[in-house]
Parts: C-alpha cells; sequence; structure tokens
C-alpha cells in the first residue's frame, strides 16, 4: 500500500517537520500539486478541494475529503453552514465599526485587519463583529471524529492570537459544555485530521473557522502527543478496513 503526500513547492519548504514524520511512518512519495498520477491513496495538504475532488473521481481515498477542503476554505460558506446548523458564530457585520475584515480563503491570520473607519465592502472577505476577547483563541485538533489535543493562544500585542505570529500557546483543558460544542462541530463534518479553531465571546466558545491542512508546530512545542504519528497510524486503519 503506496500513497502520495500532496504539499505546493512552497508549503514543503515549510512544513520538512511533517514530511519526514509522514514518510518516517507511511509508505508515500512526496508531491507537488501538478502531480495526476495513480496511487493507492492521497494525503492533500493544500486547500485544493479540486485536487481532492479529482481523485476522488477515480475512486481514490484521499484524506481529507474534498468536501471538507471544500468547507474549511471559504469562511463565507462555512459561517452560513455552521450557523445553519445552530453552531454560535460572531455575527456578520458589514456597516457598522468597529469589525473584523478577514479573506474568505485566508489561514493563519494573514490578511485579516482589525477595520476601525467604515470602508466601502471589498468581495473575498467576511466582515464580523469581533468579540470581546481580543488575543485569545482556542484550537483543536481532531482525527477520526475524537479530540486529540486543545491548546490555548493569546497574545498581549496582537488582536490576532497565531502561533505563527508572535502568540503565546498553552495547553487548555475544556469543560463539558465546550467539549460538546467541539464534538458537534467536528459531527458536521466528514474529516480526516483537522483543527478547529473557536474565539471566547461572552465567557464562551463561538467557532471561528476549520483547518483543513491543520499544522502540528503547537502540539510537539506543548504536549508530548506524537499527532502526526497518530494521524498516519489513523490512515493506516482506514485502508485496512
Amino acid at each position: 500500500m503506496s500513497g502520495v503526500l500532496i504539499y505546493t513547492e512552497k508549503e514543503a519548504k515549510r512544513n520538512a517537520f511533517a514530511i519526514k514524520k509522514f514518510q518516517e511512518n507511511l509508505d508515500v512519495m512526496l508531491v507537488d500539486e501538478k502531480f495526476r498520477g495513480n496511487a493507492d491513496f492521497v494525503i492533500n495538504r493544500t486547500n485544493d478541494y479540486k485536487i481532492a475532488e479529482y481523485f476522488e473521481n477515480k475512486g481514490i481515498r484521499v484524506f481529507n475529503p474534498s468536501s471538507l477542503s471544500r468547507l474549511a476554505n471559504d469562511k463565507q460558506v462555512c459561517y452560513e453552514f455552521m450557523s445553519s446548523n445552530g453552531i454560535p458564530i460572531m455575527p456578520i457585520n458589514y456597516d457598522n465599526v468597529p469589525c473584523v475584515k478577514k479573506p474568505v480563503d485566508g489561514h493563519g491570520g494573514q490578511g485579516v485587519i482589525m477595520l476601525t473607519v467604515p470602508e466601502p465592502f471589498e468581495k473575498g472577505y467576511v466582515y464580523q463583529m469581533p468579540s470581546d476577547t481580543l488575543g485569545k483563541d482556542l484550537r483543536v485538533w481532531a482525527i477520526g471524529g475524537k479530540i486529540i489535543a486543545s491548546i490555548l493562544r493569546e497574545s498581549d500585542t496582537d488582536f490576532r492570537s497565531n502561533f505563527c505570529l508572535g502568540g503565546r500557546a498553552i495547553p487548555y483543558k475544556m469543560n463539558d459544555s465546550e467539549m460538546n460544542l467541539v464534538y458537534k462541530v467536528i459531527s458536521l463534518v466528514d474529516s480526516d485530521y483537522i483543527g478547529v479553531d473557536f474565539l471566547f465571546h461572552n465567557g464562551a466558545l463561538v467557532f471561528n473557522e476549520l483547518e483543513d491542512t491543520v499544522g502540528a508546530r503547537m502540539v510537539y512545542s506543548k504536549t508530548d502527543i506524537d499527532i502526526l504519528k497518530l494521524y498516519c497510524d489513523y490512515i493506516k486503519k482506514e485502508m485496512a478496513k
């Protein structure tokens, strides 16, 4: 059983550690997003649902599925989906300031800005009311629908708390209501290995985004969990079915 691991050239350079982990635990060949050959399975780490869709149409198992990639990489669609399923989100806010302006396909806090002066609506962005607890959010990792880790991210200097932007990170123990909300979100999507991000508002968690190519740096830095090995073990079990 051999597979392919798909990264863009740029992301492959940034993710040498993860690539090594995948290749230590699975028989996978690293390829770029132009690959259209055959494999027993595909690990799609590109954020491009069309790549997953192509291989699915050939009957090849893809981790994560195209449905998840499509949802996770369009914030507008994702917020509408979550809200329609009873998941709390920060209200969409086009007219009032302050508001948070986000690229619909952005990740890692890139391109996210806080507007304090009204501006004309710009296509390709989502505008939301800011939470009442800026510079603080929660990242939860799940494999096969099971929560693996949860880490609190905080920043004293930026309303974005992303670890890659210099925020602090500490393991976080969720209470029962928080755990139930996370599992409800996970139950709504078809996923293999994902991250789910939440903001804090009115003392409770509010859904922020899905990450279908979620990184693992915080998990390895702040816990003793070998999460990529767990993901590889999960892939082996899925392929043995």
